[in-house]
């Protein structure tokens, strides 16, 4: 057999909460359990000289005082190309036989130059839609606008933005998406071949042996995620309304996260649980003692969030754009709905105990199918023919 390919991996983050980060410190996990030579440049708090566990060498190199935010838990630094010596000297040292960056930041701008400057290959994924965020951002600003004026300017700016994010990936020679719509998008717009980088989960971590309610009588609407314009977080509090309206007074929501929305949410949703962010044991409880999981965002390519919350046994209510809806099964592990249908699947899921047990149970089994190693030996698969 082959050797493995030498990987250099430059995610936009790594120790943040958010999906690339998720994603990236399970791929590096990955990498250790299986002996695979394997170099992450990544961005961080201080500068980590070269470290080099088993197979596995890092360097962590931190941002600027110049560097800002593009999200709550996202930044870029414009000075960090002042590393460029220290990345080169990893990057020859290590001899990857391809570098993989996950978007267009200072990290995958510096990762790209530096593969196309040393003659290695490169390899891209597409985690967020960045395109899609510009657009919702946009239209958050531009409210004071006549609605068509507002709705036209959010489109250019969306169909701008794919256009120039299009055009850094097509620097790579193959493209990763977490979804089969993505996969297309890339293929047409860049003439590059894509391979999907699915994300998998932990069915331990996230299980319902973790429940540690009683029956109390409540029935718990769950969301994990950013309280941000683009998770369109909004139907949250319009689900509240229209439930308290119906006289379903005991279905009560539990959010986990934190972002510019959340003071607007806890005045919308008073009788809500804000619990901010959770991790480890204290999330796998989280969502375990959730009866169903609300998820109304629009834009996630994935949703990570939605695969842990099946892996707790909980049925999930998911838009038709983006990714989620192809991790739930419209009406076995949840609802596939747009905005109007998400009233109408929670009110089933109150009323019909025996629809809602069926469910839980599904949820689990679908996810148990899931894991991070069956994900990760498809991408080494690829790495291997763009090598060959």
């Amino acid at each position: 057999m082959p050797a493995p390919p030498r990987v250099a991996y430059f995610p936009d983050s790594f120790h943040e909460i958010n999906g690339v980060a998720h994603t990236s410190r399970h791929f590096e996990a990955f990498a250790r359990r299986h002996s695979l030579p394997f170099l992450c440049v990544r961005a961080g708090d201080r500068v980590r000289d070269r470290i080099t566990e088993g197979s596995v060498t890092t360097l962590e190199l931190s941002r600027s005082r110049m560097s800002f935010a593009l999200d709550k838990d996202l930044r870029f630094d414009p000075l960090y190309f002042r590393h460029w010596k220290r990345i080169h000297a990893a990057l020859a040292d290590f001899k990857p036989d391809v570098v993989h960056i996950t978007g267009p930041s200072e990290l995958g701008i510096l990762g790209a130059t530096l593969a196309h400057r040393m003659g290695i290959p490169l390899a891209a994924s597409w985690h967020t839609n960045l395109h899609e965020y510009a657009g919702r951002r946009a239209a958050g600003l531009l409210r004071w606008l006549p609605r068509r004026a507002s709705s036209d300017t959010e489109m250019k700016i969306e169909r701008a933005s794919l256009w120039a994010t299009t055009r850094f990936y097509r620097l790579a020679k193959v493209h990763f998406a977490p979804n089969q719509e993505l996969c297309d998008l890339l293929q047409k717009t860049t003439g590059r071949p894509c391979a999907l980088m699915q994300r998998g989960v932990d069915t331990e971590l996230f299980s319902p042996a973790h429940r540690s309610r009683g029956d109390d009588g409540e029935f718990v609407m769950g969301f994990v995620g950013r309280l941000s314009v683009e998770k369109n977080v909004a139907l949250l509090a319009k689900i509240a309304d229209e439930l308290r309206t119906a006289g379903i007074s005991r279905a009560k929501f539990l959010i986990v996260g934190q972002g510019e929305e959340e003071q607007w949410l806890r005045q919308r949703i008073p009788d809500a649980t804000f619990a901010g962010v959770l991790r480890g044991a204290d999330l796998s409880r989280a969502y375990a003692d959730m009866d169903l999981f609300v998820f109304p965002s629009h834009t996630d390519t994935f949703g990570n969030v939605v695969l842990e919350a099946l892996a707790s046994g909980v049925p999930a209510v998911v838009t038709p754009d983006g990714g989620p809806k192809f991790i739930v099964r419209d009406g076995v592990t949840g609802w596939v709905t747009d905005d109007a249908g998400f009233v109408p699947a929670v009110r089933q899921a109150v009323e019909d105990s025996r629809l809602h047990a069926e469910m839980r149970l599904a949820a689990r089994e679908h996810a148990l199918s899931s894991s991070w190693d069956a994900v990760f030996e498809k991408v080494y698969v690829t790495y291997q023919r763009v090598v060959n």
